[in-house]
């Protein structure tokens, strides 16, 4: 297993970037072939420096608050979002905003009309677009250095890791709302040692005060991430020689044993439909239970949050 201090996008990236972050800082092969070799264009060295003055302007209280290694370290991250919905969105918009370098994307969905109240790329000129794409547009005008990667597709067995076309990244976010996918992710990021952050069902839910991060075998309140815990017990117990997987006999009532992910999700009671005849299915969706951007939102921005922690770990 790769070691979790230090991401394997990070590590492979170094030996190819030497030192280039963001895809705004890198001056266009042409202009620099233009001045010759080892030299760059006047024009291409003026619009490299107004970029970083740009850059600078936009994110510099970054550096203020990480310090110039974790500024940088940011500025290199390789992070995908899985689920771009109310929580997915936000999560998405909150990396961009905090200057990384590339994004994917990954979600099948168009924007709804019912995505308005929750969903940061919902607007009505943007009802009926690729939800991926929306947020890549989005985007451009927050952090124009960032390449997005927009992908429509739902991640399951098949596709995953396939979704990424073979490039590292050093963070992940699940804000999917299907076990198996979420079960899927889980068991990768155990075998590889990518950083992931598992989010727990938004719908239902009144209180952004009462959300918070522990590991999966805490976790209460979820009918998503219980489902989710009990895959992941099953899908470990098969494996010989996993640690976590087969935990010592513990006595009554004593915690259980950590199973190394990390979830957000809220203790509050789920709030039933009010005035509404549903069925609400306990996943992250909403489309049963009412939703409120106010806890969809803290949902989607711990999560970032969470990310960008698992980025500047060793820092």
């Amino acid at each position: 297993m790769i070691p979790p201090g230090r991401p394997e996008g990070e590590r492979r990236r170094a030996q190819t970037e030497a030192g280039v972050s963001g895809g705004a800082d890198v001056a266009h092969p042409a202009a620099a072939n233009a001045a010759g070799p080892g030299r760059v264009a006047p024009g291409a060295a003026a619009a490299a420096d107004a970029a970083d003055a740009d850059l600078e302007r936009r994110f510099g209280g970054l550096r203020r608050l990480y310090g110039e290694a974790g500024y940088q370290r940011l500025r290199r991250a390789r992070i995908a979002v899985v689920g771009l919905g109310g929580v997915g969105s936000w999560a998405a918009e909150a990396l961009a905003r905090s200057g990384v370098a590339e994004l994917w994307l990954i979600d099948l969905d168009h924007v709804a009309e019912s995505n308005v109240n929750r969903q940061v790329q919902a607007l009505g000129r943007t009802v009926g677009q690729a939800k991926a794409l929306a947020l890549r547009e989005r985007i451009a005008d927050i952090h124009p250095g960032c390449r997005v990667h927009p992908v429509e597709d739902f991640v399951d067995e098949q596709n995953w890791p396939g979704l990424l076309q073979r490039e590292p990244i050093d963070a992940l976010v699940d804000a999917c709302d299907q076990v198996r996918a979420k079960a899927h992710l889980a068991a990768w990021a155990h075998a590889t040692g990518v950083p992931l952050v598992c989010v727990g069902a938004a719908g239902g839910k009144r209180r952004p005060q009462d959300v918070q991060v522990d590991d999966l075998a805490r976790v209460t309140h979820d009918p998503l991430l219980a489902s989710l815990r009990q895959r992941v017990r099953r899908d470990r117990r098969a494996q010989p020689g996993d640690a976590v997987a087969r935990p010592p006999a513990k006595a009554s009532g004593a915690a259980a044993a950590p199973l190394g992910l990390r979830c957000v999700f809220s203790r509050e009671a789920v709030q039933p439909p009010a005035d509404a005849a549903c069925s609400p299915d306990g996943s992250l969706n909403c489309h049963g239970y009412g939703s409120s951007v106010t806890v969809t939102a803290t949902f989607g921005l711990v999560a970032a949050n969470e990310a960008i922690d698992a980025v500047l770990r060793d820092l």
